[in-house]
């Protein structure tokens, strides 16, 4: 059997990292089309892609038959679809950045407090305000105290002026016990109706009045975080050969961990914000992207993003279509991560570690 060496094998390395983005980006265009047209106003896939077309002064393909069929699509479904779609991309750059940081595939971005924070504002706010605040008020608290409570992990994990990456994960740990301490009383506080809505809150969802506004408030914020994150990627992949390795290299360990970091809590702190917590996400999509295309971060950031787009739009489709009403979105990630977890887990314990 003839032994592949050399170009040989970066050409066919590339092929494959090429056709895996391709089969991604094709499944996700077909997803976003049939979940354009799905609900109770139908929308054929021609007339979908006919009503963008369209939209972008296109004189091609038929508008929707149905008299709704426009503000079905342009009011409530594709604010909805591309906010999906910017969670999964957030989510699935912010595990991948942890991931290359704490050079360890079994990071997501809740284990520095992020997700846990955002809880707590939420919960806080609902307590607050009753069942009637206002959901922007909502979105901003859990942004806010994502952001502070990152900021607490981070510095309470230093030492002597720097962190190391045991310490950081041990804070985290015990910052998300004290927060899930703290969301248990604030939910067992809360009246009734305010209980219901602080559980569906943390159970995750796209339902809602899902607006152009909002994506245009989370897509700066996940455009500019992921286009930063890229910058790091050669950082990263020294990273990879452990700190003191990378340090001898030129990299400032300190300073590259600090920039993932605020990176992570921007993409996660955005992605929830208005979504609530969507588990697993951010941890398996770069465990799987890293088997499919190589632990290059320049590639597996950017794979890492689309599949988190396609894991979340498919994991919407599903929680509108499978039952007459809507389950939560942040169920149905648990439901598959934690077994794809799990399997990944023997596969690694079989030896096909990342």
């Amino acid at each position: 059997m003839r032994e592949v060496k050399g170009p040989a094998l970066v050409s066919i390395a590339r092929s494959r990292v090429f056709w895996v983005c391709a089969a991604m980006l094709v499944l996700l265009g077909v997803i976003v089309v049939i979940s354009a047209g799905t609900g109770s106003v139908h929308v054929s896939p021609v007339e979908v892609l006919g009503s963008i077309a369209h939209h972008w002064h296109l004189d091609i393909g038929p508008l929707p038959s149905h008299p709704n069929g426009e503000n079905a699509l342009w009011i409530t479904r594709f604010p909805r679809i591309l906010l999906g779609l910017l969670v999964g991309v957030a989510l699935g750059a912010a595990g991948c950045l942890l991931q290359g940081m704490l050079a360890n595939p079994l990071a997501e971005p809740g284990i520095i407090g992020i997700s846990s924070g955002a809880a707590i504002g939420a919960c806080l706010m609902i307590v607050i305000g009753g069942t009637g605040t206002n959901g922007w008020a909502v979105a901003g608290a859990a942004g806010l105290f994502g952001l502070l409570t990152t900021a607490a992990v981070y510095t309470l994990s230093m030492r002597d002026g720097s962190s190391s990456t045991v310490m950081l994960v041990l804070t985290g740990i015990a910052v998300n016990a004290f927060a899930l301490g703290v969301i248990a009383y604030l939910t067992y506080v809360a009246s009734t109706a305010a209980r219901e809505q602080i559980v569906f809150w943390q159970l995750g969802s796209l339902a809602g009045n899902i607006s152009w506004d909002q994506v245009k408030i989370v897509a700066p914020l996940v455009v500019a975080a992921l286009a930063a994150g890229c910058v790091l990627v050669r950082k990263l992949d020294l990273l990879a050969l452990g700190e003191v390795q990378a340090a001898s290299l030129g990299v400032n360990v300190e300073v590259v961990r600090r920039q993932v970091i605020v990176l992570v809590a921007i993409l996660t702190a955005a992605a929830v914000s208005f979504t609530g917590i969507l588990m697993f996400v951010g941890l398996i999509v770069p465990h799987v992207m890293r088997l499919l295309v190589g632990p290059r971060h320049a590639v597996l950031l950017p794979a890492s993003a689309i599949g988190g787009a396609l894991v979340v739009a498919a994991a919407d489709l599903a929680a509108r279509t499978m039952t007459d009403g809507e389950l939560p979105l942040g169920m149905l990630t648990s439901l598959i991560g934690g077994p794809a977890f799990f399997l990944l887990l023997r596969r690694r314990n079989a030896g096909a570690g990342w």
